[in-house]
């Protein structure tokens, strides 16, 4: 039996499927990760991106933080010669993946990425631990924005709410700040009740994220990544493949 017939047998016997994913999910979609060779960690900046992308660096450096943000996060981020968040797509695995939760297998998507795409796929439960660039805040008065009109006020450096003309800040966790607790109690909730963990396109290196999976104590354990994680002799399957490639091939 090949990998892919064992991981279609495991999803065909569970009903309460949780994936957790991480950037491979969307560097299939031309979003560039952060650790890689060709990573943006690994590009030339003015400071490194754990500096520009803190919560100290942001209060007091705003211009800056966004002439990064737009550069690097919300263009190169999303896609090559994206303009805008409306010009990334989803690839397969987030199209197949929002199948199986409307066919009712899926319960839960547990996403690092900060992209969006697997709402623009269709999933409806997702627990974003990192935030995502398709919601920003006005730090004044708490009025939101999508991407779209951030990008449409590049031009002002920091974009400023149109109701109160405070700060607009992206609703993204930065370094120094914490993850969202309503965000992890639903993860949490999610993967202890599932029957079956996908974990995809991470190298499970990134804490405190990496560390939910501790929760799970289903049946079946399934790791997709291109390259080994430190988790993979505790897997009932691994597969060091190209997450969408998996996933085109699984049915419904």
């Amino acid at each position: 039996m090949s990998e892919i017939e064992k991981l279609q047998q495991m999803i065909d016997e569970s009903s309460r499927i949780v994936f957790f994913g991480g950037a491979g999910v969307s560097t299939e979609s031309g979003v560039p990760d952060f650790r890689s060779v060709d990573g943006l960690y690994n590009q030339k900046w003015k400071y490194p991106p754990e500096t520009i992308l803190s919560h100290s660096f942001y209060m007091h450096h705003k211009d800056e933080f966004y002439e990064y943000y737009f550069d690097k996060i919300m263009v190169d981020g999303i896609g090559p010669e994206a303009k805008g968040p409306s010009e990334i797509q989803p690839n397969a695995a987030h199209k197949k993946l929002a199948e199986l939760e409307e066919a009712g297998k899926l319960t839960a998507v547990v996403t690092q990425n900060i992209d969006g795409l697997h709402q623009k796929a269709g999933s409806k439960k997702v627990y974003e631990l990192h935030g995502s660039i398709m919601r920003n805040y006005c730090e004044r008065c708490g009025k939101f924005f999508d991407g779209a009109y951030i990008l449409a006020h590049k031009e002002d450096k920091v974009p400023k709410c149109d109701d109160c003309g405070g700060d607009i800040k992206p609703d993204v966790v930065l370094y120094e700040e914490g993850l969202d607790q309503d965000t992890i109690a639903g993860a949490v909730k999610a993967i202890s009740e599932a029957d079956m963990l996908i974990i995809g396109g991470t190298s499970l290196a990134v804490y405190p994220a990496a560390g939910l999976i501790d929760y799970f104590s289903g049946k079946y354990l399934v790791l997709i990544n291109k390259s080994a994680t430190q988790r993979d002799a505790h897997a009932d399957l691994v597969i060091t493949e190209s997450i969408g490639k998996v996933f085109e091939q699984i049915r419904v």
